[in-house]
């Protein structure tokens, strides 16, 4: 069967940064804002979707999240934003709140798991990327089953759901997860035909040039 670009189109973002993603410090459930340079980044993707016409917006509760996707509603005043707690950033149980080095530094012998082989690990005391991905594409199912085709959503979340969520969509392993990077305020853009699924966009930010660090 061929795809075409028809069906329900879905608007897969990232929330902008946090200071916390700024000194690379993992924050999983952790509930932190976004620091101004977050903001300044979905500002910068709401003037690149202002002119787009949204069904529905859905957000995962995490206020990270939710101001990203409020700053988009701003252009889109009549469409609705719901929380959905299916799209909340992956359980990180003991790891929430470390800082990456430190990590690295306490616990050697996860880290080259998680490097190797990340899909068979789990985080202690909370999630694997098995259960992020089933819960993140049940509600995006549960989500679209709500709307007509030729319909735009768009899905504010987080990395690993994000992340998860592109593995499925392109068919290919959780182990190769890193093969799709994925920036603060970065959109993706998917399409949804029946039971299939379509990627077209991964990873855009070019609507951030002036706040993209290389």
């Amino acid at each position: 069967m061929k795809i075409t670009s028809k069906g329900i189109r879905i608007f897969l973002i990232r929330h902008g940064e946090t200071d916390w993603n700024r000194i690379r410090r993992f924050q999983g459930r952790s509930d932190l804002p976004l620091n101004q340079a977050g903001r300044d980044q979905a500002r910068a993707l709401a003037l690149a979707l202002k002119d787009e016409s949204l069904m529905a917006m859905y957000s995962s509760p995490l206020s990270r999240a939710m101001e990203t996707a409020r700053l988009i509603k701003i252009f889109h005043t009549s469409t609705p934003l719901f929380e959905e707690e299916g799209l909340i950033e992956m359980d990180l149980g003991d790891f929430d709140g470390m800082e990456a080095q430190q990590w690295i530094h306490q616990y050697p012998n996860f880290q080259k798991a998680w490097l190797e082989t990340p899909a068979s690990v789990t985080m202690p005391g909370g999630e694997n990327l098995q259960e992020v991905q089933a819960r993140a594409i049940d509600t995006l199912e549960r989500i679209t089953r709500l709307y007509p085709s030729e319909t735009t959503l768009l899905i504010c979340s987080h990395n690993f759901v994000i992340l998860t969520i592109l593995c499925y969509a392109l068919n290919i392993s959780l182990t190769r997860f890193r093969d799709l990077r994925q920036g603060t305020a970065a959109l993706n853009i998917l399409y949804k035909q029946g039971e299939r699924w379509w990627v077209k966009v991964v990873n855009e930010r070019s609507h951030l040039q002036k706040y993209i660090t290389f």
